[in-house]
């Protein structure tokens, strides 16, 4: 084996290395038809709510796979689209141009923050802090609620998940102790 220098590319992810600590981030190629559509400062709108929207037009459910499977690969190292990706990526059977529109935004957002990545430290301390968060009822389907947690090592985010919860919870305070509990798991 022979040593080629410092790490810069790893599987896809770009990695730049300094005394400070190490930043990872990816670059963003997925190439989708917007158009010059604007970029947004969010991934999605807080008055956004996803449904199966059963009227609405259909669309190639190739192509809505594609961009889906590409923005998971981006969570490697973007936590903040994480929510919104997985909200859209519940509708992948049957997609609509509603959930093509809620895509295109997020695509959107990366081309207004394609900087955004991981932040590694060297400074940093090794206490172990966990978040969790939940949206009681947030789907409109069937009223289950999303649980969202993030574990930090010092300042350095180390982990991350967004799902939705296995069972309905009946009060906010169910929902966030769901999340809780799977934020120490």
């Amino acid at each position: 084996m022979s040593l080629m220098g410092e790490l810069q590319f790893f599987l896809g992810l770009q990695i730049k290395q300094g005394l400070e600590g190490t930043f990872v981030h990816q670059v963003h190629t997925q190439e989708v038809n917007m158009g010059d559509s604007k970029p947004m400062t969010t991934p999605m709108s807080t008055n956004t709510a996803l449904d199966a929207d059963e009227d609405g037009e259909a669309v190639d459910q190739k192509e809505f796979r594609g961009m889906i499977g590409s923005l998971l690969y981006l969570t490697a190292t973007r936590p903040d689209i994480q929510f919104a990706v997985c909200l859209c990526a519940r509708y992948q059977a049957s997609p609509r141009t509603s959930h093509r529109q809620a895509v295109k935004r997020i695509f959107r957002y990366l081309k207004f923050t394609p900087e955004l990545g991981l932040w590694y430290s060297s400074g940093s301390s090794l206490s172990l802090r966990g978040f969790s968060d939940a949206d009681h009822a947030g789907c409109r389907i069937d009223r289950k609620s999303t649980s969202s947690t993030c574990q930090l090592l010092g300042t350095s985010l180390v982990s991350w998940s967004s799902r939705k919860q296995a069972s309905v919870a009946l009060s906010t305070t169910e929902a966030e102790y769901v999340a809780a509990a799977s934020c120490c798991s």
